[in-house]
């Protein structure tokens, strides 16, 4: 957020409010500036020292650079998020499968039961998609433009 300011107009500005400040005034509007960066970094620590104090012992465990909004990029987050393979639902014994199936899918749970199961839950493109029919684009209206 610089602006288009490069250290050379920078300096010329600088020069330029040093000579409409004058000698007899530059002193003061110095040590106003300093005040001012001095009470701003007062203010920073400050925020820092009562996040510390709230969060106590975590704040110190907190990855800052992790949670930098700088370093995300949304098409790489949109590209993740559709190219994940959504959890498919365990395989259900099916009606006809009789005793034996219902036995086998009993075994299959119990060898399983130490893992955690989600339901499946489709998402909303899936089901706009079983909606519109697979391969049917969707509708389109141009005045919506």
């Amino acid at each position: 957020m610089s602006f288009g300011l490069t250290f050379d107009k920078l300096l010329i500005i600088g020069v330029i409010a040093i000579i409409l400040i004058g000698p007899e005034r530059l002193p003061q509007y110095a040590a106003q500036l300093a005040r001012l960066v001095k009470s701003l970094r007062e203010l920073a620590n400050g925020a820092k020292d009562r996040m510390r104090e709230e969060m106590g012992p975590e704040f110190d465990d907190v990855d800052w650079a992790k949670l930098d909004p700088r370093q995300y990029d949304p098409r790489r987050i949109i590209r993740d998020a559709l190219l994940e393979e959504p959890e498919k639902p365990h395989s259900a014994v099916p009606r006809a499968a009789g005793a034996a199936g219902i036995a086998a899918a009993g075994a299959a749970g119990a060898a399983g039961a130490s893992r955690i199961s989600r339901p499946y839950r489709e998402s909303a493109y899936e089901q706009r998609q079983r909606k519109l029919g697979r391969g049917r684009p969707a509708p389109f209206d141009a005045e919506a433009t």
